[in-house]
């Protein structure tokens, strides 16, 4: 009977480390997963009806590992927005600075990747979840407002600021000025997620149309004209 050729040290070793890499890479891609599962069952069921045990379940993982990694349901759906929202400011600010075109293609710009990358993805239905759940969680609220909608409200200021300075748009009151470009977003978002249902069947939305159109209004009524003056 042949004998079998013994196992080195290094391929002992080998062998035992793979299973050890492995748990350690699907360790690291943990939270991904946790926050992936959590954005999916916030938007499918709103912020109150989503338990932390389903989340964990959707992962593939325990409640308690679901704890060890974020302590609460809150603390979960402020990872969410971080990840999917608010963590994304400095690029978008950085896009701004360097941004060659004129104030109007910035506009447009802007309304047509906030789209792309946001209202096209799940993470629209953030937005959605917080008009419908917002009053019933006032510390989620509060943090929604510091995180998004202050650091967005600032963004749109400076890229309509930017055209008033440089005197290709017409003087504006900025504080509402920014509902301009905003409040077609929103409808947006409540159409895909909510009013859609009801819109008729024969006359279906397009979002890129849709974000062409408004971006075409909204620039009739900033942008300067020789013929009318500022």
């Amino acid at each position: 009977m042949a004998l079998s050729k013994p196992i080195s040290g290094r391929q002992a070793a080998g062998a035992d480390d793979a299973p050890a890499a492995k748990r350690e890479r699907r360790k690291e891609a943990r939270p991904g997963e946790l926050l992936d599962a959590a954005l999916d069952l916030f938007v499918e069921k709103g912020f109150a009806a989503t338990r932390s045990e389903e989340v964990a379940a959707r992962a593939g993982v325990s409640k308690g590992t679901l704890f060890l990694y974020f302590p609460s349901k809150e603390e979960l759906f402020k990872a969410v927005v971080r990840e999917n929202l608010s963590g994304r400011f400095a690029e978008w600010n950085e896009e701004f600075e360097t941004f060659e075109g004129s104030a109007a293609d910035m506009v447009s710009y802007c309304m047509k990747v906030w789209w792309e990358r946001i209202g096209a993805t799940r993470a629209s239905g953030i937005t959605k979840l917080m008009i419908s759940e917002a009053r019933n969680f006032p510390e989620l609220a509060a943090f929604y407002q510091q995180e998004v909608i202050r650091p967005g409200t600032l963004l749109i200021r400076r890229i309509l600021q930017r055209g008033m300075d440089s005197g290709e748009f017409r003087r504006v009151d900025l504080d509402y000025a920014v509902f301009s470009i905003v409040a077609p977003m929103i409808f947006l978002i409540m159409m895909k997620h909510s009013l859609g249902a009801c819109a008729p069947q024969d006359y279906p939305l397009d979002p890129e149309r849709y974000v062409q159109s408004q971006c075409e209004i909204l620039l009739m009524g900033l942008c300067v004209r020789p013929d009318v003056g500022s």
